[in-house]
């Protein structure tokens, strides 16, 4: 099940108080994060949800390969991206691995009570980080078939 920081703002601190979350994202992990965060705010008066900053993090990964390479041929573009560790608001540690999964920190966060709270979004604490080497399966485990080709 997935539950973002949007859901929290639904729902509201009081019932979800407490709650365990996994999350790729979320405003306060970096200063990166923060800064994307509030560009993202002044914009949408919301704050991104994991998907919309990995999102963002996925096209802007993309499309400075496509200018690192002066192609848009999709094995050039590929191997670029593959070749360069994905460090940006979204993650300062990912990488894609060679089953094309971008592998990354994950954070367990804690929903705040309404008294922790500092305003509007303050709804997460991180609890801990979960390194990539923990938080995906591992490669040597995959069945995909682009592994070891």
């Amino acid at each position: 099940m997935s539950f973002q920081n949007v859901d929290i703002h639904a729902v509201g601190l009081k019932a979800t108080r407490g709650d365990l979350i996994v999350t790729s994202f979320f405003e306060d992990v970096s200063p990166a994060a923060r800064k994307f965060s509030d560009a993202f705010y002044a914009r949408r008066k919301a704050m991104p949800s994991q998907i919309q900053a990995g999102v963002y993090s996925a096209v802007r990964h993309y499309l400075q390969a496509i200018k690192d390479t002066d192609s848009d041929d999709s094995t050039a573009v590929m191997a670029k991206m593959k070749a360069t560790p994905v460090s940006d608001a979204y993650t300062p540690n990912g990488r894609i691995r060679e089953d094309q999964r971008m592998v990354h920190d994950l954070y367990l966060v804690q929903v705040k009570t309404p008294e922790e709270s500092k305003g509007p979004w303050d709804f997460v604490k991180l609890v801990a980080t979960i390194p990539p080497d923990q938080a995906f399966r591992p490669l040597d485990r995959s069945k995909c078939s682009l592994v070891g080709k």
